[in-house]
């Protein structure tokens, strides 16, 4: 049977394992969106942008999820968040009739483990969050994660796959002195440099 695959392509798709795939889907959100964008002129309108995270929100407190795991899992600092269900009063009504439509389902923050609380777990865990704070965030106690990691060996998995796609720090410091300064920065006090004195 013909393979229309490259070797190369193959070994890939071969050495990528299930986790690594789920976790390269949830992290590529923004470059779904540019090649999505393209077609309509490449910069997205802030306010298509915007109406984009919030249905993020919708769908995520839906689902049972809390506000700080709904703005994880839309891609939006929390602070955001509270600014828009703060000034926008249809947007606030959204998501209180989203919530109660979780709740009318049975969908509970804390009370319910679903798929949507390990994406936001597995995307917090990208980011850099430690492991706690994201489990936090997802809705589960400390004794509730404690027991589906011991529990789940393919939770295990997926965490470690989003962990090692956080992104990398550079591996060397380079000391103050040594970093090219800001426009508008002037040097600091404490800088200093090494002057051959003429009488020695």
């Amino acid at each position: 049977m013909y393979d229309s695959k490259r070797p190369d392509e193959q070994a890939a798709e071969e050495t990528t394992t299930q986790p690594d795939r789920v976790v390269q889907w949830l992290t590529s959100r923004l470059e779904v969106e540019q090649a999505l964008q393209a077609p309509l002129g490449g910069v997205p309108r802030e306010r298509d942008d915007r109406i984009a995270r919030m249905a993020d929100v919708l769908q995520a407190t839906a689902q049972g999820l809390g506000l700080p795991a709904a703005a994880v899992w839309a891609g939006i600092p929390e602070h955001v968040l509270a600014n828009w269900l703060a000034n926008d009063p249809d947007f606030s009504a959204a998501v209180e009739s989203a919530t109660t439509l979780a709740t009318a389902h049975g969908l509970r923050q804390g009370k319910s483990r679903t798929p949507a609380a390990i994406r936001v777990l597995l995307v917090a865990l990208t980011s850099g969050t430690a492991w706690h704070t994201a489990a936090e965030l997802a809705g589960f106690t400390a004794h509730q994660f404690r027991r589906l990691k011991r529990d789940s060996p393919e939770l295990v998995a997926l965490a470690n796959s989003a962990r090692r796609a956080r992104p990398h720090r550079p591996a060397h410091f380079v000391p103050n002195s040594r970093r090219p300064r800001r426009p508008g920065e002037t040097k600091t006090a404490t800088s200093f440099r090494l002057v051959r004195r003429a009488d020695q």
